[in-house]
């Protein structure tokens, strides 16, 4: 009897990308279900599909809007009828900023900034677009990545944004650490005191990450929530405790296509579709359900290469596997179509519309 990955290897071909919808779905479900019941706004994230037409299916099932982390995600969500957009990314450069104005004129945007100087460029934009624009200010609360360092900092950038023609400061943007909260809540609590001696309200506190389902609610104040990898899952929300195997509706097909010895294989999957993400420290680029004692524990650009010494008798050529991906976000930017399957069976493929677009 042929398995539903062979058969979508034998149409589409080997490696390919596939999803089953109905766990898509309920993936979808799941988180509006948890934002409903924590009282928060479900702002997704498009960066894990980057595709209008799953963006839809979240907004429909009560979703408030998209998040974006590029700008060209944006025009592509736009393009498609989207609205009530966030992009979560500094805008900077002449070139971007010239976009920005473009797509601020067709609709209305929310964009972040964590510095004076990208407050300046996105004000430059919004006059330019003869339309405000919603900014809202990103905090760093220990990830120690993008975002205002203190509290003060992001008083005063609200205030630069308050008092720049054409923009309108919106709120906060928040990416907590997950095991952060207490630390978010006290930069939090010393901003928004900060803002009310400004005569400043934050409208919008969003914060962001599957990993941080798990403290949805237990931030006072957030108004929202991002998350993206949910709709899929992968091997890293499995980790972290965020999903179960049965949550992954997200698989790479893959072919058996050398055992030079009994010990070893190639996939004709490697870092053009895997990636080479290590996930954060996982065993392997993968795990293969058909025989999760397999590892795949190297990659060269087209090879998958097994470690079998744990089952050497698995997995001969031509054998067809699905692989869950350590990071599903990069490998589906790495494909132009999403192969979609219910109950088993293939019903078609959905574009990766906003594939590449990493500005």
């Amino acid at each position: 009897m042929t398995t539903l990955a062979e058969e979508v290897a034998r149409t589409f071909g080997s490696p390919a990308v596939m999803i089953d919808l109905d766990q898509v779905e309920r993936n979808i479900a799941r988180l509006q279900a948890a934002c409903d019941a924590a009282g928060l706004a479900n702002r997704p994230h498009i960066k894990t599909h980057k595709s209008p037409v799953l963006a839809r299916l979240q907004q429909e099932a009560g979703a408030r809007g998209l998040t974006c982390q590029t700008l060209g995600e944006a025009e592509v969500m736009a393009e498609a009828g989207l609205s009530d957009i966030l992009i979560s990314y500094n805008l900077v450069g002449p070139e971007k900023l010239e976009r920005l104005a473009r797509l601020l004129r067709r609709m209305p945007l929310t964009v972040s900034a964590d510095h004076p100087a990208v407050v300046e460029g996105l004000g430059e934009a919004a006059a330019a677009a003869e339309r405000p624009l919603d900014v809202v200010v990103e905090c760093d609360t220990g990830r120690a990545r993008a975002g205002v360092a203190t509290p003060a900092e992001a008083v005063a950038l609200a205030r630069m944004i308050a008092g720049t023609p054409a923009l309108r400061f919106a709120g906060l943007l928040l990416y907590p650490p997950e095991d952060g909260v207490q630390a978010t809540q006290g930069f939090l609590d010393a901003v928004q005191a900060g803002l009310a001696g400004e005569g400043l309200q934050a409208r919008i506190v969003s914060t962001g990450g599957t990993p941080n389902l798990k403290h949805l609610g237990a931030i006072r104040g957030a108004t929202e929530h991002r998350a993206g990898t949910f709709i899929f899952n992968d091997r890293m929300m499995m980790a972290c405790g965020a999903a179960t195997l049965a949550d992954c509706a997200l698989d790479v097909v893959a072919t058996v296509v050398s055992r030079a010895t009994p010990e070893r294989g190639v996939l004709d999957a490697g870092s053009k579709t895997l990636t080479a993400d290590p996930g954060g420290g996982l065993d392997g680029y993968g795990l293969i359900r058909e025989v999760p004692q397999a590892r795949i524990h190297k990659l060269a650009e087209e090879h998958g290469f097994l470690d079998l010494a744990a089952c050497p008798d698995a997995l001969p050529v031509g054998a067809v596997v699905r692989v869950v991906p350590n990071h599903v976000c990069v490998v589906v930017n790495m494909v132009d179509r999403l192969v979609t399957t219910r109950g088993g069976r293939i019903i078609g493929e959905i574009p990766v519309a906003a594939r590449g677009l990493t500005g």
